[in-house]
């Protein structure tokens, strides 16, 4: 730990998490206080609500994989010593002492590393849910057992093959698997930290006599008149009692404008102030405001997600007691008709190696590491891999605004000038004036003026009025930017769906600017593909209805929903899963954070909010909508490749396991020697990863 990390304060989240216990990420039913494994999947149960997570598992994880690797890689050199035949080692490898020493390299990866899987996998037993644990323990024992048996009891079986590298690499490669889970899925709870995060820890609280004093927010009560300075967050929601400002609340309300507020108007706990300050006096205070009710939301969401439904696990339910049978009836059958003790374990053990499940486990995981290395390299970061099973059924997109269709902050799109006045004149007069101003639109006329080459000049005798506009004195005349009532009338009639600045000189009307969110270049073509392939389209703003009305018409999206709150955003997203809808919802803001944790699937866009990142299965490094095009196409294109190798994992055990049993001894008298089924199993696997190989070749930039 660096020196820095000793100095800071340590405070209590100002947020109250409720209901922080620990789940199944598979199971969310599997429900416990404290730490442990799920009693169905044999998954470790991961913290939610909030709660700690002090990453033991990964640690212990890690060391096993650490210790596991150092293992099994000479284990494999000495194993694979025969493919050269003239060197020094594969003479040596053929000795007892050689044979000895895989056994000494194998049982400590099996039993000590491995260990986690074999215990799962008793449990699967006991509690009757066989699962890839029990197929993983079933292959691994199996190997190992025989090996073992073959060297003390040498001729036994007929062959002096081992297995123990099997056991070994088996073991090491689902290590190597967990603790990728095990990284991505110790983020889980990042979305709520973020989120409590936005609260201050403390409050300035004024005292009878006008003074401030700073106390942790705990100890915030109702009633108390508490002062926000600029640049500082609200603490509590709250009614402003004294002073003015703009506050930034599109992570609530997707706004892309800063709200002005002065006396009587309400305000929410985490929202940013602007350079004014204000005194306002708290309404609500911990778990009772607006954020810590979305901090719940979050995490009741995150709860009742349904469990993704593992092809390999359902698959197993059924594979592993099959396997099982399959040995012990080829061990019968052997026994009865020729009563050799060798050809009965051998057949069973053949049975119980060619159905080792290193094709089965690496079948879904390998599909998805490489899909999601290559989704990366197209600007496609994917947080949960499990989500990407459910783009294929996706029939409802649900799209935040503010960020998402629109660039996220206000530009100037039209400047109507009176008769007779040129167009650079408005420019230079709100220039001049917006120089000086604070107020939230003048960066946005400043940007505009410096893209026509604009020059802003210096005015006089600046004045601001709060609410109204700014005024001065520029080339000896009175000028004003602001309202309409301001600047003295004589513009165009109001439109709603716009901000606007009027512009006058002498109280003569000059012109005026109409500003508004500019929809992002990407929009159009990126939502008529996903018209042509049948997705219904939903718009879900926290914007005025006016506002989303013009950016739905301009895009031609049929159905919006404007002024909505984060849990009614969440809702609605909540309502058409009801109906039967699968849905994926797409959005920046903290404000998305509920619908993108309510819905079937969810990505968020490359500018949003940390809250936004951490909630939502996927974020796209861009912001552009083509990044949510790619990000269906990516999906829809792993999970065809995981069917893939499903079906070639499963195709190998359905062709093998009959032969490993003798089925083809009458006819041709031969039976499958372990070691052709170790080798079978081996070619099960690495077809596997060539399949997934592919991933790199097919998935193009659409």
């Amino acid at each position: 730990m660096s020196d820095c990390c000793h100095h800071q304060k340590k405070t209590t989240p100002a947020v109250p998490v409720t209901g922080a216990r620990y789940i199944c990420p598979m199971h969310p039913e599997v429900v416990g206080a404290t730490p442990g494994d799920c009693p169905i999947c044999g998954m470790a149960l991961e913290p939610v609500g909030g709660a700690p997570d002090d990453g033991a598992e990964l640690r212990d994880m890690t060391w096993r994989l650490v210790v596991a690797s150092v293992l099994t890689i000479p284990l494999v050199v000495l194993v694979m010593a025969h493919w050269f035949p003239d060197s020094a080692l594969a003479h040596w490898s053929h000795r007892a002492a050689a044979r000895w020493m895989q056994v000494a390299l194998s049982t400590p990866v099996l039993f000590v590393c491995g260990w986690p899987f074999l215990r799962r996998a008793w449990q699967s037993l006991l509690n009757r849910s066989p699962n890839m644990f029990t197929l993983i323990a079933t292959g691994t024992l199996a190997a190992w057992g025989f090996s073992l048996s073959v060297l003390l009891f040498p001729g036994w079986a007929g062959t002096d093959a081992l297995y123990f590298e099997a056991a070994a690499v088996i073991i090491t490669l689902v290590l190597a698997g967990q603790v990728l889970e095990l990284r991505a899925r110790r983020r889980t709870g990042d979305a709520l930290r973020a989120l409590m995060d936005l609260a201050p820890a403390t409050a300035w609280r004024v005292a009878a006599d006008g003074s401030a004093q700073e106390v942790p927010l705990a100890e915030v009560a109702i009633g108390d008149v508490l002062r926000v300075k600029p640049g500082g967050k609200v603490p509590v929601d709250g009614e402003v009692i004294s002073g003015h400002s703009a506050l930034d609340e599109s992570m609530f309300t997707g706004e892309s404008l800063p709200v002005e507020v002065g006396p009587s108007a309400r305000v929410r706990a985490g929202t940013i102030n602007g350079r004014g300050a204000f005194d306002l006096r708290a309404v609500a205070v911990g778990s009772s405001t607006l954020l810590a009710q979305i901090v719940d939301l979050v995490a009741q969401a995150q709860r009742s997600r349904a469990p993704v439904e593992d092809l390999a696990d359902r698959v197993s339910a059924v594979f592993v007691p099959a396997v099982v049978a399959c040995a012990v009836v080829s061990f019968a059958t052997w026994m009865f008709f020729t009563a050799s003790w060798s050809m009965a374990v051998t057949t069973s053990v053949a049975v119980l190696i060619i159905a080792c499940p290193c094709a089965i486990g690496l079948a879904v995981p390998v599909s998805i590491t490489v899909g999601m290395g290559r989704a990366a390299r197209l600007g496609v970061l994917v947080r949960q891999p499990s989500a990407l099973e459910r783009f294929e059924k996706i029939d409802t997109l649900c799209l935040d605004k503010t960020g998402t269709l629109t660039e996220g902050r206000p530009e100037v799109v039209e400047v109507v000038a009176a008769p007779g006045v040129p167009e650079n004149d408005v420019w230079s007069v709100a220039a001049a004036l917006e120089s000086n101003s604070e107020h939230p639109l003048a960066a946005a006329v400043l940007r505009g003026a410096e893209g026509r080459g604009v020059r802003p000049q210096s005015a006089e005798n600046f004045n601001s009025s709060p609410g109204g506009g700014v005024s001065g004195r520029l080339d000896g005349r009175e000028v004003r930017a602001g309202t309409p009532e301001f600047a003295g009338g004589g513009g165009p009639e109001d439109d709603a769906a716009r901000s606007r600045i009027d512009v006058s000189a002498d109280g003569h009307w000059l012109g005026t600017m109409f500003l508004a969110d500019r929809i992002k270049e990407s929009a159009r073509a990126a939502l008529d593909k996903f018209r042509a392939s049948g997705v219904r389209i939903v718009m879900l703003t926290g914007d005025r209805e006016p506002v989303a009305r013009r950016v739905a018409a301009e895009l031609g999206i049929g159905e919006f929903r404007a002024a909505m709150s984060p849990q009614g955003k969440a809702a609605a997203v909540e309502e058409m899963r009801k109906q039967g809808r699968v849905v994926c919802m797409a959005g920046d803001g903290v404000n998305d954070a509920p619908a993108l944790a309510a819905a079937d699937t969810s990505i968020a866009m490359g500018a949003g909010s940390d809250v936004a990142k951490e909630t939502a299965d996927l974020v796209l490094i861009h912001p552009s909508l083509d990044g949510v095009v790619r990000a269906f196409a990516l999906g829809r294109a792993i999970m065809r490749n995981v069917r893939q190798n499903l079906f070639l994992a499963f195709a190998y055990n359905v062709l093998g396991i009959p032969i490993a049993a003798g089925l083809l001894y009458p006819l041709t008298g031969w039976l499958l020697d372990p070691m052709i089924a170790g080798a079978a199993m081996s070619l099960s696997s690495v077809s596997v990863i060539a399949n997934a190989l592919r991933l790199n070749r097919s998935l193009r930039v659409s």
